[in-house]
């Protein structure tokens, strides 16, 4: 596995084991030792076994040196966990307990209660009390009780019980990983867009993240003064030798670059991808007398203006937004960075939460035109089939050729279905596979004055995707859009047709949102959800992780205002359900009370 590429640990799982104070003749505590802990065992045993960082390590748990039963052991527990940076707690009984004397006050862990259903001990008591009074303190939990009763000898955990602690860790270990870390702007506003007009208050008091801003100018100083390691530069430039298919030049002779000068702009570029990765995590290879710039910014994410300021003059970021989004580079397999085009941060902070909570590459794209199937039909003949036909048409996702290149879905998983690997699971066989569906085209002259390439490929796969986006909303505060669905897998000769009405030269997916046909619904046809999709671009993940996004938006209070998971996987605090009986009402309104977690 990868070293911390941050500063920082990553944050710790601590399990609680909550345990019955009253010892006495009838040794009531001790009864209930070896069991409880048990239960802690067991849930540490799962997390161990299903849960992992960003780096690929298992993520880390750690249990308290005794069961707690009263205060005293409360503040043994919070001293341990604090030395050891833990960030979330999971508090675990088979009995009744003292909720006030025994639950984790810390005002900065995530934390949950997993109560167990069983009849020789009120487990299921002590977590509606505790969960009160977590609720009664302002600090929101997240209840786990199992449907069915099980027996007090039994160490197995039931499948929904699992489903739920795994989905209250894994969107947990994510939300708590962007804490201390940076989003690193280089550049500033672009062309207007207002995902690029980055909001400092939603980082910090949201995230727990700072900015950091660098003007691109910084890379052209890095360039001329030679700060960057002159031998990574090599590496790079030479496997794009190898690996980066020249594709075909759209532009007019009139303005078309010189042989020479295409090879100029792939070293351009190839140091700017070099510099970039430097500015992110720092470079201790970097030449004597570089010692600043060493450090780097600690960034956990970023965006690049590009437009217009340089792409008018300079080549554009495509290769290196695209390659750094990858789950591979000139080095090998690698954890993917998150490095949003046209420095749209809400869209990169989009980007974010679904690599924390998947470890896979994550896709930057326009959420672009709208095709209905009479569209189709009448411009290529085509008679829509599956998901497409089912959502009345689809939506063309398409960026200048900034996506990451595992998009192109020509990886397969162990059943043969596409699939855009968790990057530790991507072989040297798949990196050549990528790169073999993937061609760079000169880019655009009529966008790009300043030349550069755009990563070109199609996605001929149907996979299972969510599209989200944060958006910020004045008088409101950040809210987020989440829409599962499927990529869509047309006959090349359609695609064409479709694609040559945009550009060309640029990566193209075809998507088709899970749709419920009711009128009025923002999810009754693909149309729809363009209709009611809140920006110009969308952050796309493969998977449907929509419930575990959920879950993560209410660890970090951001409302969500539009999605299509199933009622049944909607997960929250237990806290949620005293805001009102309607779902999204409940999350707006907790949302609203609680605030900002680090405000």
């Amino acid at each position: 596995m990868a070293k911390n590429r941050y500063i920082g640990d990553y944050p710790v799982i601590g399990i609680r084991p909550i345990i019955d104070g009253r010892r006495g003749p009838l040794k009531v505590r001790e009864s209930l030792e070896d069991q409880t802990m048990n239960m802690a065992l067991s849930a540490k045993k799962l997390f161990e076994e299903n849960l992992k960082y960003s780096n690929g390590e298992p993520v880390k748990v750690v249990i308290a040196d005794t069961t707690i039963g009263r205060v005293a052991e409360s503040a043994a527990c919070e001293q341990k966990f604090r030395k050891e940076g833990v960030a979330i707690t999971l508090s675990v009984t088979p009995c009744w307990c003292y909720g006030a004397e025994t639950m984790d006050m810390n005002p900065l862990t995530i934390k949950g209660v997993w109560g167990l259903n069983a009849t020789e001990r009120p487990g299921a008591v002590y977590l509606a009390s505790v969960l009160a009074t977590y609720a009664q303190k302002g600090l929101p939990a997240f209840g786990i009780y199992g449907k069915d009763v099980q027996d007090a000898t039994d160490t197995v955990i039931p499948e929904d019980v699992k489903t739920k602690l795994l989905r209250f860790g894994r969107a947990a270990v994510a939300a708590a990983s962007m804490r201390d870390k940076s989003y690193l702007q280089i550049g500033s506003q672009c062309m207007g867009i207002g995902g690029s007009i980055i909001n400092h208050d939603f980082f910090e008091e949201y995230l727990g993240m700072r900015v950091e801003s660098v003007d691109e100018v910084e890379i052209l100083r890095r360039m001329e003064e030679h700060i960057y390691n002159e031998d990574e530069y090599q590496k790079a430039l030479s496997w794009i030798k190898k690996y980066c298919r020249q594709g075909f030049d759209k532009n007019p002779d009139s303005v078309k670059k010189t042989d020479e000068q295409k090879e100029k702009d792939w070293e351009f570029t190839a140091k700017m991808a070099v510099i970039i990765e430097d500015l992110y995590q720092g470079n201790p290879n970097l030449p004597e007398g570089c010692e600043e710039e060493a450090v780097g910014h600690n960034a956990i994410c970023g965006g690049f203006q590009g437009q217009r300021q340089w792409t008018d003059h300079w080549p554009n970021c495509d290769f290196p937004e695209a390659i750094l989004n990858t789950s591979f580079d000139w080095n090998g397999v690698r954890e993917p960075f998150i490095l949003a085009t046209e420095n749209d941060t809400l869209n990169g902070a989009s980007m974010l939460f679904m690599k924390l909570l998947t470890n896979r590459p994550q896709m930057f794209a326009d959420v672009r035109t709208y095709w209905s199937a009479d569209a189709v039909k009448r411009v290529t003949g085509f008679e829509l089939e599956g998901h497409a036909k089912e959502s009345d048409g689809f939506i063309h996702l398409i960026n200048s050729g900034a996506c990451c290149l595992d998009a192109c879905g020509e990886l397969r998983d162990e059943n043969g279905n596409a699939v855009m690997k968790e990057w530790y699971n991507v072989s040297d066989k798949d990196i050549e596979t990528v790169m073999a569906a993937t061609e760079w085209c000169p880019a655009d002259n009529g966008y790009f004055r300043g030349a550069g390439y755009s990563g070109r490929f199609i996605t001929r796969a149907e996979m299972p995707a969510t599209m989200i986006r944060l958006n910020i909303v004045k008088g409101l505060g950040p809210v987020l859009q989440i829409v599962e669905g499927w990529t869509v897998n047309l006959p090349d000769e359609v695609s064409d047709v479709l694609w040559k009405r945009t550009d060309y030269t640029w990566p193209c997916t075809w998507f088709a949102p899970r749709t419920d046909g009711v009128e009025g619904s923002p999810f009754k046809t693909a149309y729809d959800v363009m209709n009611n999709w809140g920006a110009n671009h969308g952050a796309i993940s493969y998977g449907h992780i929509g419930a575990d996004l959920i879950t993560m938006a209410s660890m970090l209070r951001i409302p969500v205002c539009m999605h299509n998971v199933a009622p049944d996987d909607i997960y929250r605090p237990a806290a949620w359900n005293a805001f009102g009986s309607d779902k999204e009402g409940q999350d707006y309104r907790a949302c609203a009370a609680y605030g900002p977690l680090y405000k």
